[in-house]
């Protein structure tokens, strides 16, 4: 037994991980591993696509399947209200209902809590929400939120935790810290399948040394991952990369790291050398539908009239679907046009770059030259972004 933040004992119940390190880069952290769920094995470092609502907007699961998806990331708070756990479990799980085979991790509602602030009373036994679809009332504590996801059938399981902007007091992060400690013991009470994993969650917003504490006392619970959630929430990007940091180096060597919530891919290749494996970020599809496509060289605008002539695949080194068939020409007409094909081949090719960059990290780790690699690769991204 230890002892928790507020002096409550915490059982460190032996839970074996579902990770394994293969290999290390030998100049930073960044390591190449596998993490074993029910549906994949997943390669990591690795980057999961946000299916938030049971989809990835405007893709099928065939085209991230070849656009080398092996997890993606659903949100039991949204599919508890629409269309509900129940039903979803009644058409026999959130795989089988969206037709996706692969793996599968659930965020719990905890960014929710932050996001949706207007719409919900927060105490230390749950969260009561009103729905911002029809006004309806939600209560969801610790416990149901793994009862939810647990439902629903998916492979890792995210506990529900506090989440405040980066503006919040002193005084607000620890009660946040202190309740997303509580709140993930009472989360490892509830019984699971042996294949089904429950992460924990590290706060302490933007303080290193709460994140430090925070990361500690959650790792004597013992469990098969962690992830780092309450960053990209308003701050800085320099100060994101220094509490990432400060926190990773805090979290146990042999359990997966999942870094929640960011980012732009050249500083997915920093977050790789500070040893985290998992990422997720909204940003591949929500820039593909406004006609924003990520490239070696930077972002590029689709709208713009210079490439309205211009046979140029998005981006010359890459393979996928989008570039080997489609000129920059034809996906701007279709941006500017409104056509929705425009949106879909912009996000099927951003989701396809994120995922190849992290193969391409994988193979580096392999290769014994990752931090070169990355150093070149992200500069050469920060420098379009600054052109």
């Amino acid at each position: 037994m230890t002892t928790g933040l507020a002096g409550e004992l915490i059982p460190a119940v032996p839970r074996p991980t579902p990770f394994a390190v293969q290999e290390r880069d030998t100049a930073s952290s960044a390591r190449r591993g596998r993490l074993r769920t029910a549906h994949a094995t997943i390669d990591t470092p690795n980057f999961m696509p946000v299916a938030t609502a049971g989809t990835v907007k405007g893709l099928t699961p065939r085209q991230l399947i070849d656009a080398g998806a092996q997890i993606i990331l659903s949100n039991a708070y949204h599919l508890s209200l629409r269309p509900g756990v129940d039903t979803v479990e009644a058409m026999g799980g959130l795989h089988r209902f969206m037709g996706w085979d692969g793996a599968i991790l659930t965020d719990s509602g905890g960014y929710q809590i932050m996001s949706l602030a207007p719409l919900r009373k927060l105490t230390d036994e749950g969260v009561r929400f009103q729905s911002h679809l029809d006004g309806a009332k939600l209560f969801l504590t610790p416990e149901d939120v793994v009862g939810r996801q647990h439902q629903l059938g998916v492979d890792i399981l995210m506990p529900l935790d506090e989440c405040v902007p980066a503006e919040a007091e002193r005084s607000a992060v620890e009660r946040a810290m202190r309740r997303t400690t509580a709140w993930l013991e009472r989360s490892g009470r509830v019984l699971l399948r042996p294949d089904r994993h429950l992460f924990g969650i590290v706060q302490g917003g933007l303080d290193g040394t709460l994140r430090r504490e925070h990361a500690a006392r959650l790792a004597a619970f013992n469990h098969p991952g962690y992830a780092v959630g309450g960053l990209s929430v308003g701050e800085e990007r320099g100060v994101t990369r220094e509490v990432a940091a400060v926190t990773a180096a805090a979290l146990p060597d042999d359990r997966p790291r999942y870094l929640m919530g960011v980012g732009l891919p050249q500083d997915l290749l920093r977050f790789i050398a500070m040893g985290y494996d998992l990422f997720d970020c909204v940003l591949p599809t929500r820039n593909g539908r406004n006609g924003t496509c990520f490239t070696a060289a930077g972002r590029l605008n689709m709208r713009l009239a210079r490439h309205a002539r211009d046979a140029q695949p998005i981006d010359p080194t890459c393979r996928c679907e989008v570039c080997r068939n489609f000129s920059r020409a034809y996906v701007r007409h279709l941006c500017v046009a409104g056509e929705m094909l425009g949106a879909q081949l912009a996000s099927l090719h951003n989701v396809h770059f994120y995922l190849g960059l992290m193969a391409e990290a994988r193979a580096h780790v392999t290769a014994g030259d990752y931090t070169a690699w990355a150093a070149q690769r992200a500069e050469a991204m920060d420098a379009g972004e600054r052109a």
